[in-house]
């Protein structure tokens, strides 16, 4: 029968720590094994995990596999870390979620005029002395603090890896991260965390 594309809104059985790891192999697996049983190369998206508090997950594990799973073609991801409950698995606001696919799917697979269909994600990183420099993709218009409130759960760690929370500034489609206690920063962690609830948004509030 005939498919337009696919929505995928899965994930939360592959935290647990043995697992996590496997996911990225897993989802692109499931991408390329649907679109060969079609015969096309069907357009693909997903929801990526919100946040949850449940003890012995490894929920950004699975996050960044979703990430980097954008690396196939024709695949789109709705990001839901701000919709998402702490104490819920299963978080009520699901119209939300099916909002933000279907912007991707009205944008991407049926060429509608879309303001903006995709949230904010990394695009490149550049160490400035002791600051760091984010730019992101999907950021048309300009990044902004959902709640007006200087931006929440960045972190940033110099050569020994030891993370410690930073403060981020916005300036255009950059953001800046910096800590007095790592002069020399290495990396910059965004919401790495099972109940992270970041307010980063692009100028549409994706």
């Amino acid at each position: 029968y005939a498919v337009r594309g696919f929505l995928w809104y899965q994930g939360e059985a592959n935290t647990f720590p043995d697992k996590a790891r496997f996911y990225e192999a897993q989802l692109r697996l499931l991408v390329t094994d649907w679109r060969a049983r079609w015969g096309q190369e069907l357009p693909f998206a997903w929801a990526q995990l919100p946040n949850f508090g449940g003890p012995g997950r490894d929920w950004p594990a699975v996050r960044e596999a979703m990430r980097n799973t954008l690396a196939l073609p024709r695949t789109g991801m709705a990001i839901t870390i701000d919709i998402g409950d702490p104490k819920d698995i299963h978080p009520k606001n699901k119209q939300e979620a099916g909002r933000r696919l279907a912007l991707w799917a009205l944008a991407k697979t049926y060429g509608k005029p879309v303001k903006s269909y995709a949230s904010p994600v990394f695009g490149s990183l550049q160490i400035d002395g002791a600051k760091a420099r984010i730019s992101f993709k999907n950021a048309e218009g300009g990044l902004k603090s959902l709640d007006g409130k200087p931006l929440t759960w960045f972190t940033i760690a110099g050569a020994d890896k030891k993370f410690v929370p930073a403060q981020a500034e916005i300036s255009g489609g950059t953001v800046t991260v910096s800590s007095p206690e790592v002069k020399k920063p290495v990396a910059v962690r965004f919401g790495w965390d099972q109940i992270a609830e970041p307010n980063l948004a692009n100028a549409a509030g994706l």
